[in-house]
């Protein structure tokens, strides 16, 4: 009888907690929610062309209402950054390991291996997970940290100069794949995914460990991420954007965290109990967004159990992430993004509405049920109101214009509300100006959230298609850190 490979079991343990292996009924109540956010959105368009006043903008007046509840929601669960942080309790130490996948990245990859050696605390173990690689990762990882090629499938002998180093060569499959294949081999308490696009801050890796320290039902543990982008007039559009952007999603974030309801971390920069990892199988190759399931996964795993699982955004843990810095790579990304989304909730659509999930159930999935029309609605307010505009209504175009100028003022108040926030918790005032983001935060609905909204759309088309290719993103944003060091 052939025993089992460790993947194999992984592969097994997926497949007995995963929804998409193992389906379960549908409730009627993720039905009406599903159908009810779609059809108010079908309504309120229609309503477009047969009243008269601002009621014809109900499309938009029904985004306006969602997403000022929602930063309301927000500012108010973020009340407690306002107070000194409490010192994490001492605890023993966990082993921690670093998983870095990488396909065809050796132009940033020794900037990120460079910072994960210059930790003030070094991970035990680095594993990086080649995906196949077709460029120069080989000859940089033989020639710069003196690693000798394993073959495919195997895992490499430390390098002679840096212990903790070791490389796993894999045949290309993606980069799910990869990481549970190191996963599987790694022998760390807790693992550490980490991009090779991704540059880590020296007290990043102690920051995780003390809260895994600090917190024995921690099960995953997110850190902060600021993007980078290319020194190019495009680069820095996007940069500026993007900057207060993850701001406002980390705030968001830390106040899903404090409604015990997150739900989404990033992989480029996450931290995971290994036990916990190979209990429900480790990443899901089938999902766009590999992070965004897996916490799925865990949270309905645990629920299920009765299991006190938490996860959390540690604001000590910093690192920069390479971003998009032209309009075609940053409508990838989200299009990628939207799709995975999208795929992830109908995956999880028995927990919608599902008491039996708590918070998770019946506040944060909703909530992401009104998300996947959110694009929609924003779309649709937008051309509404240009052919408005265009049509001479001026009836319709006063009141509608009075209504934008107060979603501003509130999003103005929310902006600086963030970067206050962000600058206490993560003690980070360098990447952010408050000038800067309240111009952003004008500018904004009009530019960058078009954008955003059309990359979301397409994202509609990708999953509705069932295409599954990430499409080929270009590092411009570490290098040019590097040059300007």
């Amino acid at each position: 009888m052939l025993m089992e490979t460790p993947l194999l079991a992984l592969d097994r343990a997926r497949a007995l907690t995963s929804p998409r292996l193992s389906p379960v009924r549908t409730p009627l109540i993720s039905v009406l929610i599903h159908g009810g956010v779609m059809a108010l959105w079908i309504v309120l368009f229609a309503r477009a062309f047969f009243l008269h006043g601002v009621v014809a903008w109900s499309t938009g007046i029904a985004y306006v209402i969602y997403d000022t509840l929602l930063l309301v929601f927000v500012a108010w669960n973020s009340l407690s950054l306002m107070r000194p942080s409490p010192v994490a309790a001492s605890g023993a130490q966990p082993t921690l390991g670093v998983a870095v996948a990488a396909h065809n990245e050796a132009a940033v990859l020794s900037i990120t291996l460079n910072a994960l050696l210059g930790q003030t605390r070094v991970p035990t173990q680095i594993v990086i997970a080649d995906d196949g690689s077709t460029d120069g990762t080989a000859a940089l990882l033989a020639e710069r940290y003196g690693l000798v090629d394993p073959g495919e499938g195997n895992l490499s002998e430390p390098s002679p100069s840096f212990p903790a180093l070791r490389w796993l060569r894999m045949p290309h499959g993606g980069k799910a794949r990869a990481l549970n294949a190191a996963i599987v081999l790694m022998t760390t308490d807790t693992v550490m995914t980490v991009d090779a696009d991704t540059l880590l801050e020296p007290d990043a890796c102690a920051a995780m460990s003390r809260a895994f320290a600090g917190s024995p039902n921690l099960v995953v543990a997110a850190g902060l991420l600021s993007p980078v982008c290319s020194r190019t007039a495009s680069g820095r559009f996007f940069q500026w954007f993007q900057t207060y952007e993850y701001m406002r999603n980390f705030i968001s974030r830390y106040a899903w965290m404090r409604a015990h309801s997150l739900l989404l971390v990033s992989g480029a920069f996450a931290c995971f109990r290994r036990d916990a990892l190979l209990t429900v199988g480790g990443f899901d190759p089938d999902c766009l967004v590999e992070d965004y399931e897996l916490i799925h996964r865990l949270r309905r795993y645990a629920l299920d159990r009765g299991l006190d699982w938490d996860v959390r955004v540690i604001g000590g843990a910093r690192a920069r992430t390479d971003a998009p810095s032209t309009l075609p790579s940053f409508l990838r990304q989200r299009r990628r993004w939207f799709a995975g989304f999208l795929q992830t909730q109908y995956w999880y659509r028995s927990m919608i509405g599902n008491r039996r999930y708590g918070l998770i159930g019946t506040l944060m999935l909703p909530v992401k049920a009104f998300d996947t029309v959110q694009p929609l609605y924003g779309l649709t307010a937008f051309f509404l109101l240009l052919a408005f505009l265009l049509g001479g209504h001026v009836a319709i175009v006063l009141p509608v214009l009075i209504i934008i100028l107060g979603k501003i003022a509130v999003d103005l108040a929310f902006q600086a509300w963030s970067v206050h926030l962000y600058r206490r918790w993560s003690g980070d005032s360098t990447t952010s100006s408050f000038g800067m983001a309240l111009l952003a935060s004008i500018l904004e609905p009009f530019s960058f959230q078009l954008m955003r909204h059309g990359g979301a759309a397409l994202g509609w088309l990708y999953f509705l298609l069932r295409r599954s290719e990430w499409g080929t993103q270009h590092r411009e944003g570490l290098n040019s850190v590097e040059e300007g060091r």
